[in-house]
Order: structure tokens, then sequence, then C-alpha cells
């Protein structure tokens, strides 16, 4: 689970990030989802990119 790991520095400003005093858990959870869901919807469009540069190169 080596590529789970993050930084020291990494993790605390995503946790600053995401803090919620007003939340039980102590998280932001519809502020956490749109980071999550913006973050697929950029992997979703590098992935998108690659596979036309993969098909460009194959004709």
């Amino acid at each position: 689970m080596d590529q789970l790991k993050v930084s020291k520095e990494t993790f605390e400003a995503i946790a600053r990030e995401i803090h919620s005093d007003d939340s039980p858990v102590g998280i932001d959870a519809k502020k956490t989802h749109i980071i999550i869901l913006e973050k697929l919807l950029q992997l979703e469009q590098r992935l998108q990119e690659i596979e036309q540069k993969l098909d460009a190169q194959q004709k």
C-alpha cells in the first residue's frame, strides 16, 4: 500500500482543506466529495487524451 502514502506536508494540506469544526466527523463531507469528483474528472480527461494519442499513433 505504499502508493497510498503521502508526504506529511501533503497530508496536512489536505487535512486543512477539508477540516470542519461543524461536522461530527471533523471534515466537510460535501467539500471532500467535490474535490474527489473533480480529481476523477481530471483523471478521466487525461486518460481520454492519452487514448487519443495512442489511437493517432496506431493509424
